[in-house]
């Protein structure tokens, strides 16, 4: 490419005028590095979220009774063991692979002279495959506990710690409701999910909690039939899990006799549809992101027209020069274009390397709680050289034109 021919002509140039230069690319270097770091922070914490919501499985879908907009999540249907055996039903509804019920209750635990507040989870030992459920010591509940209603007890890190003082908690007797359960096992910490925080809790067997524990907002029993607080349903895939969603509503409003103009009287969380609203709002926050660093960027490119401007008028002589032995209107127009071009490649390269820099600084504020990720991906790297390199073409070209249309002979003459 003849541009080629003139950038060690443009690199003498800008190394005579060094301070100049620097100054001049400094816009682009602020803009170029202020968008790649500020991109990698909303990329980072997108990815972040994300992640979190991959971790607790997109296959899930949650069924609450009452509607999302109720204050307090409670109906005059409830949810019950009938609609979890009508949801297990394979033939009616082929994109459900399990449907598994909780039953809440928050009560009165102890343990030695230990005392507090517990929210207490019964269900089945499908729960801990749903969930991927990871254990630190011991193991969850088994199907003869289950089918027994053994009192036994898994619990979270934080109900060690808080009623057992952090001891080796597998074997050891923890009272509930002042009925003695057995711990079989404790699971791995996992802080506050979708599904509530389960290192605060424990997880027993499903009928104990049922027939047991005192309730506190529903009663036991609906029509005949033991209520759930809650369904949590595993569709067959990530791809089914939407069609999962509508055979669970038309099951619902089927059995509640819900007619046409009737609105669901419960809620269907879809964890698919979560990601597809964080996808769209982080691709909303890297438009928006990215108008700003285009905003820096124009102001960068402003500077080298004003700049280029200047020098096509401090070197008119020059220009006349080279016009009298021969050279080119296209020789003049490539020649300043080459400097501008090169002004604004070498501060998006700094401006890269600066954003590298950044993102370390970033992350060194991260914290457990608040994770700050700075995700600079290679796509950004090839978009920051390139806009670069456009700026440099388009703000260089004004002053390049301006520069071949000077009258030779008037160039000479200029002091």
């Amino acid at each position: 490419m003849r541009l080629l021919r003139y950038f060690p002509l443009a690199v003498e140039n800008i190394a005579v005028r060094k301070l100049r230069s620097i100054l001049t690319m400094l816009g682009v270097i602020i803009g170029v590095a202020s968008v790649l770091t500020t991109l990698g922070i909303g990329r980072g914490a997108s990815a972040d979220i994300m992640q979190q919501i991959g971790s607790e499985g997109l296959t899930l879908l949650l069924v609450q009774s009452g509607s999302m907009f109720d204050e307090i999540r409670t109906s005059d249907r409830p949810l019950t063991m009938a609609d979890v055996a009508a949801l297990s039903d394979r033939s009616l509804h082929p994109d459900i692979v399990q449907a598994v019920p909780l039953y809440r209750q928050y009560i009165f635990p102890g343990a030695g002279n230990n005392t507090g507040f517990l929210e207490v989870v019964g269900t089945t030992a499908a729960y801990a495959e749903i969930h991927s459920l990871e254990l630190a010591q011991g193991r969850f509940l088994t199907e003869t506990e289950i089918a027994q209603s053994t009192k036994s007890v898994v619990i979270g890190a934080d109900v060690v710690q808080r009623l057992l003082a952090g001891t080796d908690a597998v074997g050891q007797s923890l009272r509930i409701d002042r009925q003695p359960y057995t711990v079989v096992g404790v699971l791995k910490r996992q802080g506050w999910g979708r599904f509530g925080n389960l290192d605060g809790s424990a997880i027993i067997p499903l009928a104990v909690a049922q027939d047991r524990l005192r309730p506190s907002f529903t009663a036991h029993r609906h029509r005949g039939e033991y209520t759930v607080s809650e369904i949590h349903v595993n569709a067959a895939s990530i791809e089914r899990a939407n069609a999962a969603a509508r055979q669970i509503e038309q099951t619902l409003r089927l059995r509640r006799a819900l007619t046409a103009d009737e609105a669901n009287d419960f809620t269907i969380d879809n964890q698919a549809w979560l990601l597809e609203r964080v996808n769209s709002v982080a691709a909303t926050l890297t438009a928006f992101l990215a108008g700003i660093g285009a905003i820096s960027l124009l102001v960068g490119g402003i500077g080298i027209m004003n700049i280029m401007l200047v020098s096509v008028t401090e070197r008119t002589r020059e220009i006349g020069l080279r016009k009298a032995v021969g050279a080119h209107n296209r020789d003049i127009l490539l020649q300043f274009l080459a400097e501008a071009l090169m002004l604004t490649l070498v501060g998006g390269l700094i401006g890269i390397a600066i954003s590298f820099g950044l993102a370390e600084v970033v992350e060194s504020f991260s914290t457990p709680d608040f994770p700050l990720v700075v995700l600079i991906e290679p796509g950004s790297l090839a978009a920051a050289v390139s806009v670069s390199a456009a700026c440099g073409l388009l703000f260089g070209l004004y002053p390049a034109i301006r520069a071949t249309r000077l009258d030779p002979i008037e160039a000479l003459r200029h002091e």
